[in-house]
């Protein structure tokens, strides 16, 4: 049989004789400490220490994890800002990973607007200026003739989740250039410290083929390549080549596409689902989230989805990935493809998309109206208005997804509770200050009849006396738990019954915290259990599972199965490898 190759070039995870887990390492000394997954600090042991070639290297008080826990959470109080606080978890992150995780898990909810939305859309700005750390791997039009040359430097061999990104479309913030690797690294943080993906099983990704934004082309500080993106032939050849190399070295990974410009992700998206499993998160993982909220909204209204009549603003990824999840989630209640099509209102900068405007992409052309599908409304321009939208397509559910602050107005919002005395109005968009509506307005327009769920978190807001949960729409409630479904079962593809399962187990979930419209942060590591159980079985269904173990397990063995192979933050021991040089 051949050898199966370590974990990494500088360690493997083995058991002893009594089944326990340890890390044969063959490194040590000062470079052992400089490996952020190996480095425990203080937290050696006196053995250990002496083993490894590390005594005198560090304090002699043999420190617990817990110990280290208060010492750097007191740390991080003391810092002055969101985003100092931010640069303490990634300095945390790239010299202690197992502290850094066992202290993200204890403040998860008070954590996760730091390490990922809102912070993480200025620590995307701002990249190139607080680099100090090498984490991840970057391929650039420099050096993609040499990918394959590239993947060998990475010292992980059994990487199974890839987040990657070309960084053209941020957040709401647009092109970023090389700091769009900020949202691979905190994308893979959720993987782990939610999904339970090992670290050394993940590998965030920049694809820097150049930057549109001349100041970040002028600036001298500024770390990517210095030219213009990459378009038409030359870019599809680079991503190309990219998938070709990274199936070779990592033949078991997923690859999650981020915050690619809506009609790149489209077009990657459809490139490669079947060429490699993956899914792009901006579309289908925006798209499951908002569906779960939905069907829980619909569900507090003491309705279904399928009563409801939504209009989705923004005809994005983002956008057209809700409208999309929508149209297959009333299918999958019951309505036939026209029926559910007609429930779908999208709006874009022209307004309601009609054939015939200027610009239409592939993608957004099914969600296109005729003019007979609007015959009798009252339009003052040639294409109707987002107010003219709401007001005559009857909308019980308004969301947003445009990055346009204030783009939800009172009249907009006040005409809907003629079509419903519970309005749903979802001001979807990131950071928080491109949200489309803050939360206090829309429960002041509506004398705190609407239901309502952001993309940023939102403290819950007091009105007339009652306290009101706004709800946080977060993909981090879908990904980890659907990436590491499809890594359990090794899924050939991530099909749309996978993603939808998702989003019907987020829903399902959520029932169980009240009048919620998504559950609160802190639960997020079990949901994504339950996320990860339900889209392998859907795998093992579709036929797609190619793990052999899985495809037979009764729906609690799955589960069993699943909690066994999440990863927990805990220092494990450390044995020096033979052959190990000192």
């Amino acid at each position: 049989m051949p050898e199966v190759p370590r974990v990494s070039r500088y360690y493997d995870v083995k058991r002893d004789p009594d089944g326990h887990r340890y890390l044969d390492v063959n490194v040590t000394g000062f470079s052992l400490l400089h490996i952020p997954l190996l480095n425990k600090s203080t937290g050696f042991t006196p053995e250990e220490r002496r083993a490894l070639g590390i005594e005198g290297l560090i304090p002699p008080h043999h420190s617990t994890l817990e110990e280290q826990k208060r010492r750097t959470y007191l740390r991080y109080l003391q810092q002055a800002t969101d985003l100092d606080k931010h640069e303490f978890l990634r300095a945390l992150q790239d010299r202690n990973e197992v502290l850094f995780y066992a202290l993200f898990a204890d403040h998860l909810e008070e954590m996760l607007p730091i390490l990922y939305t809102p912070t993480v859309g200025e620590a995307v700005r701002v990249f190139s200026h607080i680099y100090r750390y090498p984490r991840g791997f970057a391929v650039s039009t420099e050096n993609i003739d040499r990918v394959d040359e590239l993947l060998e430097n990475v010292p992980l061999n059994d990487v199974r989740m890839i987040v990657a990104t070309d960084s053209s479309a941020i957040l709401g913030i647009g092109d970023q250039g090389f700091g769009g690797m900020a949202i691979s690294i905190g994308k893979l943080s959720l993987y782990t410290a939610a999904g339970g993906v090992g670290p050394d099983k993940t590998l965030p990704v920049e694809l820097d083929v150049g930057t549109d934004r001349q100041d970040l082309i002028d600036d001298p500080l500024y770390l990517g390549v210095h030219h213009k993106r990459l378009t038409g032939a030359e870019y599809d050849e680079f991503l190309d080549r990219f998938v070709e190399a990274t199936v070779a070295r990592y033949p078991k990974a997923i690859i999650q596409w981020e915050d690619f410009a809506r009609g790149t992700a489209f077009r990657v998206l459809e490139r490669y689902r079947k060429v490699v499993p993956s899914f792009n998160d901006d579309i289908q993982g925006t798209g499951a989230m908002a569906l779960a909220g939905l069907i829980s909204a619909s569900r507090l209204k003491g309705e279904r989805l399928t009563d409801q009549t939504f209009v989705v603003v923004g005809a994005g990824a983002g956008g057209i990935g809700v409208a999309m999840a929508i149209r297959q989630g009333l299918m999958r209640e019951g309505l036939g493809y026209a029926e559910a099509n007609a429930r779908v209102f999208v709006v874009d900068r022209y307004g309601l998309l009609m054939h015939g405007q200027p610009g239409l992409e592939d993608h957004q052309l099914s969600f296109a109206r005729s003019p007979e599908d609007v015959a009798g409304w009252t339009c003052e321009g040639e294409w109707p208005t987002l107010h003219e939208t709401v007001t005559q397509s009857g909308a019980t559910a308004l969301l947003g997804l445009t990055g346009v602050p204030g783009l939800f107005r009172q009249p907009t919002i006040e005409a809907m509770l003629a079509h419903t005395p519970r309005p749903i109005v979802f001001p979807l968009s990131n950071p928080t200050s491109n949200v489309e509506a803050q939360p206090a307005d829309l429960l002041r327009w509506t004398d705190g009849a609407a239901i309502i769920a952001t993309g940023s978190p939102f403290a819950d807001i007091e009105y007339g006396g009652q306290l009101y949960p706004v709800g946080q729409g977060n993909n981090a409630f879908i990904f980890p738990g659907l990436g590491f479904g499809a890594v359990i079962s090794r899924a050939r593809e991530i099909t749309d019954g996978m993603v939808m399962e998702a989003a019907q187990t987020l829903a399902d979930e959520t029932a169980q915290y009240g009048h919620r419209v998504y559950p609160p942060i802190s639960a997020i590591r079990e949901l994504s259990l339950k996320v990860a159980v339900r889209v392998a079985r859907r795998a093992i269904t579709e036929g797609v599972c190619a793990e052999r173990r899985v495809r037979n397990l009764t729906d609690d063995e799955l589960e069993t199965f699943v909690r066994g192979r999440q990863w927990v933050p805990k220092y494990l021991p450390l044995r020096k490898a033979a052959g190990a040089r000192d």
